[in-house]
């Protein structure tokens, strides 16, 4: 990422404009999330992570977080624990989508996070219950060593998010030990679901972004633009 081309009047445009996106995302619900009452999974789900692809790991982050505030001050939303939590877990989901063509030894934080997040949910005492779910926090890791492919770094993405959520939801929302265990094949679902979501959304505006360029519209180099996921230039498991 060139930091000089995109702290233009273009690319501070388009970093409000991704901000403004990931906002109405933030708005439109896709499911709810289950001990939460009145709490939704959204379609920014889809759209945080992205926003490091485009924009790099550091502007990336800054993009999601902006969307984020930007909902908390706009539609007055309460500072509560739960809201302030789920600021969390898609500034790192949009770091791991950045950093994922980078092998496990070159990206020590993204490494790092899966284990600390194992640990905190390891030490509250319904979590060394349900150790097992943990195995969940290592996907991001086990992702590290394999090919850099849009499914898999989505997976990543929306598993990493998973585990800093889960280390902090578990100890703030009350929930059995039972209650973990029923989550399992819920998660997974889920999280595939997630993961196609955010694959088929970096396609699909790689895919917009890209005709807006042939067009010679505006000057896109501030972003980064993968032609391997344009929909007509899309490479054989790319």
């Amino acid at each position: 990422m060139n930091l000089k081309k995109l702290f233009t009047k273009k690319g501070i445009l388009f970093l409000i404009s991704f901000i403004l996106l990931t906002y109405i995302g933030i708005h439109i619900n896709f499911s709810g999330i289950l001990g939460a009452e009145n709490q939704f999974f959204t379609f920014f789900q889809f759209l945080g992570p992205i926003a490091g692809g485009f924009l790099g790991a550091g502007l990336g982050v800054i993009a999601v977080l902006g969307s984020q505030l930007l909902n908390f001050f706009l539609v007055g939303k309460e500072f509560e624990i739960v809201n302030l939590i789920r600021l969390t877990p898609m500034l790192f989901a949009a770091y791991y989508f950045a950093k994922n063509k980078e092998r496990m030894l070159n990206d020590k934080i993204g490494i790092l996070i899966p284990f600390i997040a194992a640990a905190l949910f390891l030490l509250h005492p319904v979590g060394a219950e349900v150790w097992y779910l943990t195995l969940f926090f290592m996907v991001p890791v086990v992702i590290k060593f394999l090919p850099d492919r849009l499914f898999l770094r989505s997976l990543g993405a929306t598993f990493t998010a998973y585990t800093i959520g889960t280390s902090l939801w578990i100890w703030t929302v009350p929930m059995t030990a039972e209650v973990w265990m029923a989550l399992i094949p819920i998660v997974i679902f889920e999280r595939t679901i997630f993961a196609l979501g955010i694959s088929g959304t970096y396609i699909a505006l790689n895919t917009i972004l890209s005709k807006v360029e042939s067009l010679n519209i505006t000057n896109l180099k501030a972003l980064t633009i993968e032609d391997n996921y344009v929909l007509g230039k899309m490479k054989l498991l790319s």
